[in-house]
């Protein structure tokens, strides 16, 4: 149980404060949201290993480190977080948000999977191999590889990287704001697609 209240914590501050930072309307949200994931994976990465990511969840279950259904506990705690975040924000501001399309479908499927595999790739290597295990900076290197992201296709898509982030905000704003969930699914099918072709080269790299 501790570890899916971990996933749900981490996952619900991590949208919580995306809600936040787009509403503050600051340059810096990029640095907000990496700083958030950051810490929020070193409060959890000892408990649950931190995933806030299904797209994580899925790759740690192809390299044998979650069983399948607690991998399938772990996605659906992450969404239920990320519904909760985007609730509490809406609460917070009288507004809800979502991961928009900005440039087009096919830039938006490329951006969210190229930079997804980005992140899933830093943190099997920094927070899921023996190559590593015991490292002080496993949170550091996740939160600026979504910091990073944010900044380079934020304009883009929105730069989720995450199923679940795409997931909360998206269903928040269709029943409660005027949006609906036409672009649901490239937050689906980039994220995992990802996710699984990080664990892929992963094996490789450590073959």
């Amino acid at each position: 149980m501790k570890k899916y209240l971990t996933e749900f914590i981490g996952t619900f501050f991590l949208v919580l404060t995306i809600g936040q930072v787009i509403f503050g309307g600051s340059l810096l949200a990029g640095l907000a949201i990496g700083s958030v994931l950051m810490v929020m994976v070193y409060m959890g990465g000892h408990l649950s290993g931190a995933h806030y990511n299904p797209a994580v969840s899925l790759a740690a279950w192809m390299h044998g480190k979650l069983e399948a259904g607690e991998a399938l506990g772990y996605m659906v705690v992450q969404v239920v977080g990320s519904l909760a975040g985007a609730l509490v924000s809406w609460y917070l501001v009288g507004a809800t948000f979502a991961p928009a399309v900005a440039a087009g479908t096919a830039p938006a499927l490329v951006g969210e999977f190229v930079f997804t595999f980005a992140l899933v790739l830093v943190i099997m290597n920094v927070a899921m191999s023996d190559a590593t295990a015991g490292n002080s900076y496993y949170g550091l290197a996740i939160g600026f590889t979504v910091l990073v992201g944010v900044y380079a296709i934020g304009d883009l898509s929105g730069a989720a990287l995450n199923p679940a982030v795409g997931i909360g905000p998206t269903v928040v704003n269709a029943f409660l704001g005027d949006g609906g969930f036409g672009d649901l699914w490239i937050y689906l099918v980039a994220p995992f697609a990802g996710g699984a072709v990080a664990a892929l080269v992963f094996k490789a790299q450590n073959a």
